[in-house]
């Protein structure tokens, strides 16, 4: 007898549990395609899902070379779709939404200008300081709503020229907001901020590790971004459900100093196609899906509106639901109890829980889930 943790489903769903099996009555196969009954439900963010079975087989057969020599096919394939979507001229297969979004960073900035984003900002809470120990430049903050800044919020704090001040060179939107709670830009609003930005000669860059969450919910295509940001990076491994990596594209001169930028920070992979191929799956299977996941958030937060220990939640628009506890209790003591049965989640706050929904939570799961976030009121 062996154990394992499984991390494959016969479904788009996972349920994972620890098991014991003999070797000698399963095929490696059949093993993966086990359907397993105790539930590990995990909350905890849209990055820990685990390739399909479908995708393992796109990976494994993948046609690969050297991408730093450009002769991974399966990578160039990728990255030329990704930009066809947004109708953009070139893609950089990144291995993080952090890398692309700093390599975005440092090709659009000079030491000493300043990028402004909003308060809650990835680029800025998660990102470990990059944007100071990568590009030397300055982090303008604004105030936003639920993570979203406007072209008026922006044309307040343009810095005049002035010798006594860092020139205001890159603008950088997050759609969907993470700290938000997965809010959605409206795209009107983006139009006036990228006028803005061509007016005052600014560059515009949009971390959209989120993006397609934001394009689903609100019934828009990839090809309406493409015009009007200098720069977008998408992410691949959350709701979309590939392992790893990242996109970032732009117009060619853009990718080739990215390109290079990349090297500098060490991100030269080499048979990166079988890491490239699970993306390209992704892309091409796992957007419309998306749905699901909002389904399965807008039912977790109707139930959590008649919990008496939730003093309020986030207006849920994605697949990310954030809820404040009462005083008379905390986010980590609510989390744990959430793990004691089996439901993982993540304190943001003192007060605030996050949960994120994403294609390895099924209807069942979330069914329970909401059964156990009931019982936590008794």
């Amino acid at each position: 007898m062996r154990r394992y943790n499984t991390p494959y489903s016969s479904r788009r769903v996972l349920e994972r549990a620890t098991i014991f099996i003999p070797l000698s009555t399963v095929s490696s196969r059949q093993f993966a395609y086990m359907y397993i009954r105790d539930m590990i439900i995990d909350f905890r963010s849209d990055t820990v899902t685990r390739p399909t079975a479908e995708m393992l087989e796109v990976m494994m057969t993948a046609e690969v070379g050297d991408d730093v020599f450009g002769e991974d096919e399966t990578v160039n394939s990728l990255e030329a779709y990704a930009a066809g979507l947004f109708n953009m001229e070139a893609g950089l297969f990144c291995a993080s939404g952090t890398m692309s979004n700093q390599i975005a960073i440092k090709c659009h900035t000079e030491p000493a200008e300043e990028v402004v984003c909003e308060t809650q900002a990835h680029i800025y809470r998660y990102e470990g300081g990059g944007i100071a120990f990568n590009s030397g430049c300055q982090v303008k903050l604004v105030d936003g709503n639920r993570g979203r800044i406007s072209a008026e919020d922006i044309r307040a704090v343009i810095n005049p020229v002035d010798i006594h001040k860092p020139p205001t060179r890159l603008v950088s939107l997050e759609n969907t907001s993470n700290r938000g709670g997965g809010s959605c830009y409206d795209i009107e609003e983006i139009k006036k901020i990228s006028e803005l930005c061509r007016q005052e000669n600014l560059r515009l860059h949009l971390d959209g590790a989120r993006l397609f969450n934001a394009l689903i919910a609100r019934r828009e295509k990839p090809g309406d971004y493409g015009a009007l940001f200098d720069s977008i990076s998408i992410c691949l491994s959350k709701g979309l459900g590939a392992p790893v990596g990242s996109i970032l594209l732009g117009n060619n001169a853009f990718i080739q100093r990215a390109r290079r930028i990349r090297k500098l920070l060490g991100g030269g992979m080499r048979q990166a196609g079988y890491l490239a191929a699970a993306g390209l799956y992704a892309l091409k299977n796992n957007v419309n899906r998306l749905q699901d996941d909002h389904a399965h958030a807008k039912q977790i937060e109707q139930v959590l509106k008649g919990l008496n220990y939730v003093k309020s939640i986030m207006p849920v628009e994605t697949n990310i639901i954030i809820f404040e506890v009462e005083t008379c209790r905390t986010a980590a003591g609510t989390v744990a109890k959430l793990k004691e049965k089996g439901v993982l989640a993540y304190a943001i706050a003192a007060q605030q829980v996050r949960l994120v929904t994403h294609l390895d939570i099924s209807q069942s799961m979330t069914d329970k889930a909401c059964s156990i976030l009931e019982d936590l009121q008794r």
